[in-house]
């Protein structure tokens, strides 16, 4: 018995959105003049990322050691920070909002493979991180997830389905454990 024959597999023509040049040109940019860039040049990467397709909000603080796959696939809002060696594999949609604090060592997965086709197809789902929440040091984040308002996800959680507005939550999978206290 087969699971997966890799030899059948191909990336559909439209799935990275963009050129296979324009792929490539961000790829050497990022590994250069983005992750090269002083840690306070925050508007410089902010700029590149626009760049190449990107909403990012003002005074986003977005650190130079972030990975993002395709950039034209990411929103990140007003006064949102991204923490060093952040993935944003944007397969998919990654929609961020505004007021998030994003540690370090973040995972966000927006793809996958199709494990119970024989082909191995790939496929994305999009990923909504919304408004004032706090993720953590090394939080894992699944394809097709939305993390709601004000939420916090605590270390070393991984987040494999919706989380509810206004809680704290951890563990693998990632479950509310209380409230998260509001802020007058």
């Amino acid at each position: 018995m087969r699971y997966q024959d890799l030899s059948l597999f191909k990336v559909p023509d439209s799935f990275r959105g963009r050129s296979k040049i324009t792929v490539q040109l961000w790829w050497i940019v990022q590994a250069t003049l983005f992750s090269w860039s002083p840690q306070f040049l925050y508007g410089w990467r902010a700029f590149l990322l626009r760049l190449f397709g990107a909403r990012i909000g003002k005074h986003a603080k977005i650190r130079s050691t972030v990975k993002v796959t395709y950039p034209w696939k990411v929103t990140i809002g007003d006064y949102t920070w991204v923490g060093d060696d952040c993935m944003l594999y944007s397969l998919g949609d990654i929609r961020i909002g505004s007021h998030v604090a994003i540690a370090h060592k973040v995972y966000f997965n927006t793809g996958g493979h199709e494990y119970d086709k024989k082909t191995f197809d790939i496929f994305f789902k999009p990923l909504v991180i919304e408004d004032e929440c706090w993720i953590t040091t090394d939080v894992y984040v699944a394809p097709g997830v939305t993390i709601g308002k004000g939420t916090i996800v605590g270390a070393r959680s991984s987040v494999l389905k919706d989380l509810p507005p206004g809680k704290i939550c951890v563990g693998t999978p990632a479950t509310p454990i209380r409230d998260r206290p509001s802020q007058s």
